[in-house]
């Protein structure tokens, strides 16, 4: 039911942007264009957002110490063994994809292998594998390849001024309302992705790496980490995807994509107690 509830916003802003820009004419091809970009998320989503990240698939000789954390934890979740993919990017992170455990892969960024230990490191494979387990991953990706369809035709409406109801020339309100939906679409639809996601992501991946005050440790220092060193590829419409939100401060720190790492650190400690 959430994930209908999330789809059906995303395609009535695909619908309202392709009457803003076109009329008549641009809400029937919006149409058309929401259909594909449904079917297309569903089956595609992942390799969209893995592409748009530079993401290469890691083989075990690429990355040892990864591909076997990977393998060890998928054995104790009883899950299929996920893809394995590495990013270019120093700044620590990570996420999962796919619309199932089936079809899944996990994304690391070479900054994480290099600034985690293996303890810290395995806390946050088994975090991104619990939302593998959970289902979330269908959801994450597919609200992610859409923001950035929304975003597209958002720009669209600010590029060529819209259409005014009677078709007779452009619609300046309608580039305004595509500008306003630029900068928030993307924001509201990472808020309409449930936070509590995380906190039980948090404590089925620590309770896969039998180690929950490893995984609070990597939460703090990938937050630290993120803070000094931005990430420069992807978009601000698939920081929900992420352990940590690598796309802090401006219009971004306005909306919260996560909960607050202090309190996720704490509900770690507290299992360890």
């Amino acid at each position: 039911m959430k994930s209908f509830i999330l789809l059906a916003a995303l395609t009535a802003l695909v619908l309202f942007l392709g009457r803003a820009i076109g009329g008549q004419t641009g809400l029937m091809i919006a149409i058309v264009f929401a259909g594909a970009m449904n079917f297309v998320s569903y089956w595609w989503s992942d390799k969209i957002v893995l592409r748009s990240y530079n993401a290469q698939e890691a083989t075990e000789a690429d990355s040892p110490e990864l591909y076997g954390i990977v393998r060890e934890l998928a054995g104790r979740a009883q899950i299929p063994l996920p893809r394995v993919y590495l990013i270019p990017e120093e700044t620590p992170n990570a996420f999962a994809t796919g619309r199932n455990p089936q079809n899944a892969a996990v994304a690391a960024t070479v900054g994480l292998i290099r600034m985690l230990d293996r303890r810290e490191l395995a806390g946050v494979i088994g975090h991104e594998l619990a939302h593998v387990m959970n289902r979330d991953t269908l959801i994450m990706t597919i609200a992610a390849a859409l923001a950035g369809a929304i975003g597209y035709l958002a720009q669209m409406a600010m590029f060529f001024g819209g259409s005014s109801d009677d078709d007779d020339g452009p619609n300046p309100i309608a580039a305004i309302i595509g500008m306003l939906i630029a900068m928030i679409a993307a924001p509201m639809i990472q808020m309409a992705i449930s936070r509590s996601r995380e906190y039980l992501a948090d404590e089925a991946g620590a309770r896969l790496s039998n180690d929950p005050l490893a995984l609070a440790s990597a939460l703090g220092k990938i937050e630290s980490w993120s803070l000094q060193i931005p990430i420069h590829s992807g978009s601000p419409a698939t920081a929900h995807l992420f352990i940590i939100n690598p796309f802090s401060g401006g219009i971004a720190s306005l909306f919260s994509t996560h909960p607050a790492t202090e309190e996720r650190v704490r509900r770690l400690e507290a299992m360890t107690r």
